[in-house]
């Protein structure tokens, strides 16, 4: 890896967007869905043109993508640029992104905000808040919700036992990283892992739990698209 240890803090955005959420029951990959009266991934992007110091965005598409095109015609995004290398998987996207951001110029000490295409409640406060913590980290870190909830473990549709949920949180996304050091831990990770904190902690980092808000939640069942409409509008 090269290293520009004397260039300036630089924030980069890499929006995976080549799945289709089938747990949602659109007709079209979620991501594109209107609630609010906006595509979901409008929503998502906005947030992002809404912190000034982020200075550019890949959108990872399906090779075969045939929704973008058309939502950014629609409602522009000049920070964003599309790549249609996305993969089977979250982690192959990410990759694929992160490669695109390094082939266009960022270097391995520049920083990388991964976010979920769907999690189209976050804010440009939030994604700020992650940036002033984690920019002067070691590890880098990632947005999270501490649970509130009695949690269980199953057996057979039953409950096995009570988890202490004490030291337990909801991984959320913004996930924040050197681009240099998260290329390196999916790249050894592989496909399997579902957000990129798990490549890192599998390299012996510990990232930083950076406290989200309930409402930065996935839309990824049918009745997440109502609750996620009532809190846009009720921000409106």
């Amino acid at each position: 890896m090269s290293l520009h240890t004397n260039s300036p803090l630089r924030f980069f955005a890499v929006i995976p967007c080549a799945g289709f959420g089938s747990r949602a029951g659109t007709a079209m990959p979620k991501q594109y869905q209107a609630i609010a009266g906006l595509p979901i991934v409008v929503h998502t992007l906005k947030a992002f043109a809404g912190v000034q110091r982020m200075a550019k965005g890949v959108l990872v598409l399906a090779p075969d993508d045939v929704h973008m095109a058309g939502v950014l015609a629609a409602h522009p995004q000049p920070m964003f640029e599309t790549s249609r290398t996305g993969g089977a998987t979250r982690a192959q996207s990410v990759l694929a992104g992160l490669r695109e951001l390094v082939k266009q110029g960022a270097h391995d000490t520049d920083w990388v905000l991964v976010h979920d295409a769907a999690r189209c409640l976050v804010t440009p406060e939030q994604i700020n808040a992650l940036i002033d913590a984690c920019q002067d980290d070691a590890a880098g870190g990632l947005l999270a919700h501490k649970l509130a909830d009695t949690l269980k473990a199953e057996a057979n549709g039953r409950v096995a036992q009570t988890v202490d949920r004490s030291d337990k949180w909801l991984a959320q996304t913004p996930q924040m990283f050197r681009i240099g050091v998260l290329l390196q831990a999916l790249e050894h990770a592989g496909a399997a892992v579902t957000d990129e904190a798990s490549a890192i902690e599998a390299m012996g980092l510990s990232p930083l739990l950076v406290p989200g808000n309930a409402q930065n939640f996935k839309v990824t069942y049918p009745e997440d698209f109502a609750l996620a409409a009532a809190i846009l509008n009720s921000r409106q």
